[in-house]
């Protein structure tokens, strides 16, 4: 597996029916090929049911979309840490806006995270929780102001001055924790922006999925990256 470097583009696969199965291995072996020549690191998150197919076939880092915050036992229904890490999943998102968890429930998830091995990007929703995020030690945070979430107008682009803001504030609680940034996130330049803000990289979702062409999108973005170094 091609080791996390920055800055890194993390696609959230969502349940996009353009995503699921053999659709959504056929975006992470694009991304793998724009990685490879690009040397840009691109970590992919598929659903849940599709990490198994998806890990054994690809040598980027596949992420879960979301752990729950339990130990092994009864808790049916439930996304154990473990068993996503089994299945080949390097990482984990936690706390995305569609599927938010109490502050307590972060810090447990982050915590059997890292009993299992697993990365976490966890996502906020403003520059103060960002903040607070930033003290429970995850690896990334991921600032995403939901009004923006899917609608092709870039965080970076549209709110300048909150991404540096919350930049700061991540950087004042933990500088150990890793600034990303989403929502609109669709262009090359979009990820550029986020770069030149600071930011390590960029968390987005329909930008990639939903495009007509994923591996040219990717492209542009990862050659933009390289370009803002």
């Amino acid at each position: 597996m091609m080791k996390i470097t920055l800055p890194v583009i993390a696609v959230n696969f969502k349940t996009y029916l353009e995503s699921v199965g053999e659709k959504g291995l056929e975006i992470a072996k694009a991304a793998e090929e724009v990685s490879n020549d690009t040397g840009i690191c691109i970590i992919v998150a598929p659903q849940q049911s599709d990490i198994g197919l998806i890990a054994s076939k690809v040598d980027i880092p596949v992420f879960a979309q979301h752990i729950d915050p339990f130990t092994p036992g009864s808790h049916t229904g439930y996304i154990l840490p473990e068993a996503v890490a089994e299945a080949g999943a390097k990482g984990t998102l936690i706390n995305h806006s569609e599927h938010r968890l109490i502050l307590a429930d972060i810090d447990e998830a982050i915590r059997r995270a890292k009993e299992a091995n697993l990365k976490t990007i966890v996502c906020s929703n403003n520059p103060e929780v960002s903040a607070s995020i930033c003290a429970l030690s995850p690896d990334f945070c991921a600032y995403e102001p939901p009004a923006l979430i899917g609608t092709g107008i870039s965080v970076s682009t549209a709110e300048p001055e909150v991404v540096t803001k919350a930049v700061e504030l991540m950087q004042k609680v933990n500088p150990a924790v890793v600034p990303l940034c989403g929502a609109g996130i669709s262009t090359g330049e979009d990820v550029a922006a986020a770069i030149r803000l600071k930011t390590r990289g960029v968390l987005l979702a329909s930008g990639v999925v939903k495009a007509k062409d994923p591996k040219a999108v990717l492209q542009e973005m990862a050659e933009s990256a390289q370009k803002t170094l």
